[in-house]
């Protein structure tokens, strides 16, 4: 254990799991909670009243406070847990100079709407957070299993090594194993992507697709994915390892995953604002489909599926044609 002090930005399921994993051996964990309501509801109950609700807090370890800049600035390592859709909304009302000497994760699955950029990319032109200082949160895990404590994994990118078993031994558990890696770009990329992609498997399962078609699906997919990170992050790295393929295995076929569902819905009929209203949850997918479409207009990566799903959810295209003219391309 080391005494930098570590902060969690945000309250949502990711959150929550994280903040359940770093108290278990701290008792200084800092949690940046924007609703009064949910710290005291934390404080009486011990668990989050929205999300993983079964994930069993130690309040006495855990320092909630609604003012960000205040967590930001009591902590030598943040932790972001905020939906992509409003990290800047959030992040960018700290004054520019805050994360100086400061050491960033993330663990959002995400891109920043307002600039297409993955939060990495953001917090370098807003804050000037250099890229040793940065590193990245990721699967194949999913919060909910984290919260029954059931075995799981996590990856942890950072271009610094000192940095990445830092936060990799803080992370570590009975129930918790980390494995670290210096891919910030194409980590981060990846576990943007592994949800677009769930989206499009779960517009499977609602349109009655079957187990056949949606391991075609994958494993065509994981090619998709490595075409673009190798585009735009060009360096040697096997798709294959827990971070890349695991992660896109993980969100493609768990009930546990919200853009898995969100397509499913999408498949059955439901309008996507029907789908998210239904949900009452961020699938990240929906966002990311429109950003990397965006993104890979400049590097012209061939991205059936990615494209699929962008006509299905921006340009109302149909679920079932869509998805026929997508399984003659993937033969």
């Amino acid at each position: 254990m080391t005494d930098e002090r570590i902060a969690v930005l945000g309250a949502g399921s990711w959150g929550t799991a994280l903040v359940k994993l770093l108290s278990t051996d701290r008792s200084d964990i800092a949690w940046w909670v924007r609703d009064p309501a949910i710290m005291e509801h934390v404080r009486k109950h011990r668990h989050n009243p929205n999300y993983i609700s079964s994930a069993e807090l130690e309040p006495s370890r855990i320092h909630m406070d609604q003012d960000l800049e205040v967590v930001v600035r009591s902590a030598d390592i943040l932790v972001v847990a905020i939906p992509s859709a409003y990290v800047q909304a959030t992040l960018g009302q700290l004054p520019g100079d805050v994360l100086k000497g400061r050491t960033v994760f993330s663990a959002v699955k995400g891109i920043v709407p307002e600039t297409n950029q993955i939060v990495g990319e953001y917090l370098f032109t807003r804050f000037g957070l250099a890229e040793r200082d940065f590193g990245v949160i990721c699967g194949p895990c999913h919060a909910e299993e984290v919260a029954m404590e059931k075995l799981s994994y996590l990856t942890i990118a950072c271009q610094d090594q000192t940095k990445a078993e830092i936060m990799g031994t803080a992370l570590s558990g009975r129930f918790m194993r980390t494995t670290l890696s210096d891919d910030i770009y194409g980590t981060e990329y990846a576990s943007i992507l592994k949800n677009v992609i769930a989206v499009a498997a779960g517009i499977t399962f609602g349109l009655g697709y079957g187990d056949n078609f949606r391991a075609v699906l994958v494993s065509r997919a994981i090619q998709e994915i490595e075409r673009f990170v190798d585009a735009v992050h060009p360096i040697t790295r096997d798709i294959n390892e827990p971070a890349y393929l695991g992660d896109l295995l993980v969100t493609a076929y768990s009930t546990f995953s919200r853009n898995r569902e969100f397509g499913n819905m999408v498949g059955k009929g439901y309008s996507v604002r029907a789908a998210q209203l239904e949900m009452n949850m961020v699938a990240e997918g929906y966002h990311a489909v429109k950003c990397v479409h965006a993104i890979n207009e400049k590097f012209g990566v061939d991205m059936p599926i990615c494209e699929a799903t962008y006509r299905i959810l921006y340009k109302q295209m149909s679920p079932a044609l869509e998805m026929r003219l997508l399984s003659e391309k993937l033969a």
